[in-house]
Parts: C-alpha cells; structure tokens; sequence
C-alpha cells in the first residue's frame, strides 16, 4: 500500500513482492511500495505490531495477488479493532480461526502507512459531478479487487441486492444528516462523492473469503459480509456506515494522528457520529410515522431518554447471550462478556482504568470508551437531542481541535465552545460529563480559553 497513484506493495523482510505473505523472517520488517517514478516507500512497522504475525499458524497468510491498484487498500481505519480480530484467531472454529489471521493480516500492513495517507486527504476525494449529494455502489463480487463492478449510481432504482440498497442508504443518511444538522457539504464540505464497494472479500490462499470488517481508505468505503458466525453483513448496521463515513470528515477537519490519545479521539468522534446520525435518522422516521397516522409532532421529543440506544454495531454482531454489539458508549466495557469468541470489552469506562500498552496503536479503539462516555453523560444532561447543542458542540470541536489533541485539550474545547456558543448550563453539562469520566478542566486553563 502506499500513497498517490502508487501501487501495493506489501510487508516483507528485504525481498520486495506485491501484496501480504508470511513472514518467515521478522526482522526488519518493511512496508514496500513503487511510485509512478519508480522510487520506493519504505517504513518500518512499529514493534508493537509485528506480534501479530508471530502469533498466526504457518501457512495462513500468503502472498496477495500482485496489480491492484493502490485505491483499492489503502484503509485508514476499521470497525472491528484489532484485539478483537486477535482473539477470534485463538478460536478453537478453524475457519473463524482462518478468517481472523487474514483479517488481523490486512489491520496490520494498513497501520505501516497510515501516517502517510492522512498528509493528503484532498488528493484522494472524488468531486461530485454535480457538488451536490452523489453517491455510487459497487460490488467487489467477494475479492479485493475494488471498487469493482459499478451496480448502482445517485437516482437509480433499488437493487434485488440488500447490501447494495443499505450502502445506499446508509451513505445517504450520513450525507444527509450532515447536511441538515451542521450544513456541511460531504465529508470534505466540497461535495465529494460518496463511493461504497459491498461483498468486499479477503485473499486467504485458496482465493477469497468474505471479509470480516468495513473500512474508510481515503477515497472511498468498503464492506464485507461477514462470516455469519460472529458478525453478519456490513453494511446493515448504519452507525457503523456512519461511523466510517466520519473517518472521512476528519481527515478533512482535525485530520486526529491515529495513535495513543489523539487516536482514541479519532475512534472516539467516529462514534459519536455514528450513533447520531443512527439516532438523527431514526427519530426522523418515527416523525413521518405520526404525521402519516395523523398524530401532531409539534413540540413532542423525537426520542426519549429510555428510547435512545448507545450502542455501536448491534445491528452488525450475530445474537447471542454473551454479546449485544462492538462497543457501548453509554457503558464501556459492556459490549460483550465472557463471549466464547470476543472474550469480554475490553474499553474502561474512566481515565484512571486506562489502558496505557502499546496494542492497538496505543489503544485507541479502547480508551476511546471513556471519552464516549462524556458524551453521553454530556448529552443526556441537555433538554434537547442529542444532535443539537451536544452534538454541535462536538462537532465543532471536531473542526477546531488539533491533529495531535490529548483528551484534556478535547475537554477544554468543548467546556469553551459549549460556554461561549451555548450557555453557562451546556458548559456546565460538558465539565462534568468529563469530570465524572475523571478529565477534568482546570480553572487556569478555562480562564486561558475564555481570553
């Protein structure tokens, strides 16, 4: 993988191939990528990520097939957060055991070039014909090969294919949400195009399996299907379209370094995001649903708090007893426990039961939890949605806060952005929500952002 118009290239020792084989010799481990001129890019993996290929079994991972454009894999960040692919790679079901080796394979070249993708994101936008709401849906017909086969374009009638309608949808409900609520065109405010590949696949050596995740790659989405065991289909879920799509929205706004702190901000807004636009989209239809019945709206709350779910991906996960989605924001750590293949959520729930190792590039699909759970502290205190003064204001925070921002720098800006645009009682909502979280807004440096 790498960036431009150049094309994959893959992680090896010092032998340059096209595409992610096994490593049989794990030091150095390189991320190799040829440019239209020919030259190379090189990085180094980080060491807390080179684990992952010492701990798959011989023969599980091999070598991609070479030609596929750069566009194709170049994942800036996924749904299914690592640990979690781990986990399910020490399952004693071989082919969810298989499924995960490959998965993990993919997380951990993806992170070699992260850094690198996130310096450009205008270079990756497709402009809308039109700069207006333009969406199209292709079908990767379970390969890695993207965007693959165009099925579906901005107008045109439903598809017989589920996967393809809900991609439609759910980018449309993201766009739209963004446009009626903070009057932002697209992600990049400039009306780019939303592209979606479905039925996304992973090469295991014996050709494709669906693929267990979805991701945003700079310049467009992909969703795959799924292994039917522990996660269904995709593109059901819409939080979890929309949480992808908001990837896209930072890379354009505070464009967060995913790593540590500013990482689990990054995951974090992407929830944030992604459940209101859920919440936002669902409160809409329960309105149409009165006024069809004939039932007045005015002045009657569109969700109430016991209606409002914080959950991420329930949609997506397969039922079971011992799981209930990816990630609750409302009570990290709660997601799933004690499951047979997911083990139990991991995510704290307050800042001194941080993680603070080195997986997950630092945590940052973990203590993203403790973060999400101010929000919702935040916004359940407000008489309004979600949507409206809480969601304002994370979203400005969003445009303003720095790439590298720690969670004490999130803290501050949503305390003065909350008390300059919207009141003392907001400021007051946001302060304790992180303080209860155990982030606190010092005095100094509240009176520092009010000069």
């Amino acid at each position: 993988m790498s960036c431009g118009n150049a094309r994959v290239g893959g992680i090896l020792p010092r032998k340059c191939f096209s595409g992610i084989g096994r490593q049989e010799r794990l030091s150095p481990l390189l991320f190799y990528g040829k440019t239209p001129a020919g030259g190379c890019l090189v990085a180094t993996l980080p060491a807390s990520e080179k684990g992952a290929f010492r701990r798959v079994e011989r023969g599980s991972l091999v070598k991609r097939r070479s030609g596929i454009e750069a566009e194709g894999r170049r994942p800036i960040a996924c749904i299914i957060p690592p640990f979690l692919l781990e986990r399910m790679a020490e399952a004693g079901d071989s082919a969810i055991r298989r499924r995960a080796v490959v998965d993990l394979a993919q997380a951990t070249a993806v992170h070699a070039v992260r850094d690198l993708v996130r310096t450009m994101p205008s270079l990756l936008a497709t402009p809308s014909p039109s700069c207006c709401r333009d969406r199209l849906i292709y079908d990767a017909g379970g390969s890695d090969n993207l965007p693959g086969r165009l099925v579906r374009r901005e107008g045109d009638r439903r598809s017989r294919d589920p996967a393809v309608n809900e991609a439609y949808d759910h980018s449309g409900a993201t766009y739209d949400f963004y446009s009626e609520v903070f009057g932002r065109n697209s992600l990049d405010d400039a009306g780019m195009t939303l592209i979606s590949s479905v039925h996304a696949g992973e090469a295991d050596g014996e050709g494709y399996q669906p693929m267990n995740n979805a991701f945003w790659n700079g310049s467009q989405m992909a969703y795959g299907d799924g292994d039917g065991l522990v996660f269904g289909r995709f593109t059901q879920a819409l939080d979890v379209v929309a949480h992808e799509l908001t990837h896209g929205v930072q890379s354009f706004t505070s464009n967060l370094v995913y790593r540590g702190e500013s990482g689990a901000l990054n995951e974090h807004f992407a929830d944030v995001f992604g459940v209101l636009v859920r919440q936002w989209s669902q409160a809409g239809a329960a309105k149409r649903g009165r006024r069809k019945e004939g039932a007045s709206t005015k002045d009657r709350k569109a969700t109430s708090r016991s209606e409002r779910s914080w959950l991420i991906g329930a949609e997506l996960v397969v039922p079971a007893a011992t799981r209930r989605a990816v990630r609750d924001m409302q009570h990290p750590g709660t997601a799933f426990v004690n499951d047979p293949l997911l083990g139990t959520d991991p995510q704290p729930a307050h800042w001194k039961d941080r993680y603070r190792g080195t997986a997950d590039r630092g945590g940052v699909h973990i203590n993203s939890g403790i973060a999400n759970r101010a929000f919702v502290l935040a916004a359940e205190a407000l008489d309004d949605e979600p949507w409206q003064t809480a969601g304002r204001i994370w979203y400005d925070t969003m445009l303003e806060i720095p790439s590298r921002a720690s969670f004490a720098d999130a803290a501050r800006v949503t305390t003065r952005i909350a008390r300059d645009d919207h009141g003392a009682v907001a400021a007051e909502a946001v302060r304790e929500a992180w303080k209860a979280v155990g982030v606190k807004v010092s005095a100094a440096k509240r009176a520092a952002g009010a000069a």
